[in-house]
């Protein structure tokens, strides 16, 4: 039951980072995001405070679920752990490149998933973006990967 809980949070955790995205990072936290849609990247950006402020409370349930009787709160640090380490490999990674590991990939879903972030990086200012998801984009970036 608990790795339900586990699975759960981690399919949650994509419409908390698009509301994140769109309406933080867009919005009043744009000072922090900007640097992010700038064409040139040069190592640690200050958008990657945002690694934060999601870590934070998961090391705070993994705290509070081990020193308490509140097992289950492990398991929900543990969902937002697992959708940060598929954030990474995903937008760090595969997306920006930051390290070379999926470099030539031919799999339509990430390929899916790469238009659909470079659609949203189109667009250098903080308003009318699109394609503020990571793991659930539109369907029409995928059509034309898909055999």
């Amino acid at each position: 039951m608990l790795i339900l809980v586990t699975i759960g949070v981690f399919l949650l955790m994509e419409g908390i980072t698009w509301c994140t995205h769109k309406y933080v990072m867009h919005g009043f936290g744009w000072y922090l995001h900007e640097d992010h849609h700038q064409p040139k990247y040069n190592g640690f950006e200050k958008n990657d405070a945002f690694f934060v402020v999601f870590a934070v409370p998961s090391m705070a349930l993994f705290y509070f679920g081990n020193y308490t009787s509140h097992t289950y709160l492990s398991y929900i640090g543990l969902g937002i752990l697992c959708y940060g380490v598929a954030y990474f490999l995903v937008h760090d990674v595969l997306i920006h490149q930051r390290f070379k590991w999926f470099k030539n990939t031919n799999n339509w879903y990430l390929k899916g998933l790469r238009k659909a972030h470079k659609i949203h990086h189109k667009n250098m200012g903080k308003e009318d973006s699109q394609c503020f998801g990571m793991l659930f984009v539109p369907l029409k970036y995928f059509k034309q990967f898909k055999k």
